[in-house]
């Protein structure tokens, strides 16, 4: 598999999860596609219910990417996702066959205070 042309896949899906494209978005999925979400115990089976369960979210929904990185096989993103003006830090986890995504892991993590105690130690991130 090409890196130029999973690296187009995988901006043409997140340009289309932004835009709420439900369609497009998708359509980087193999019809089996497999969905993880560990933090919540859930698995999806299958593009049209991957398609289905994000489709009847009722959340406004933002996606900034903040880097791809990947070869052969297996590609991260990292991206910011924001539900209704509150950030989550995400990390998508993809494996492709034949070009299309077979397995996916999502994990998601809201924003904290950093600790006082390495204030000294630490410079502000700043958010694409």
């Amino acid at each position: 598999m090409e890196e130029q042309s999973v690296r187009k896949a995988l901006d043409h899906h997140w340009k289309a999860s932004d835009a709420s494209d439900f369609v497009v978005e998708h359509e980087i999925y193999d019809e089996d596609a497999i969905l993880d979400y560990p933090q919540s115990g859930e698995r999806i089976r299958g593009r049209s219910n991957i398609l289905s369960s994000r489709a009847a979210q009722p959340n406004t929904k933002r996606f900034i990417v903040r880097r791809v990185i990947g070869d052969g096989n297996l590609w991260v993103t990292e991206l910011i996702l924001t539900y209704d003006g509150i950030p989550s830090y995400v990390v998508s986890i993809m494996e492709f066959r034949r070009e299309l995504v077979v397995h996916e892991t999502q994990y998601f993590s809201d924003g904290f205070e950093p600790s006082p105690s390495r204030a000294h130690l630490v410079e502000k991130l700043l958010a694409d």
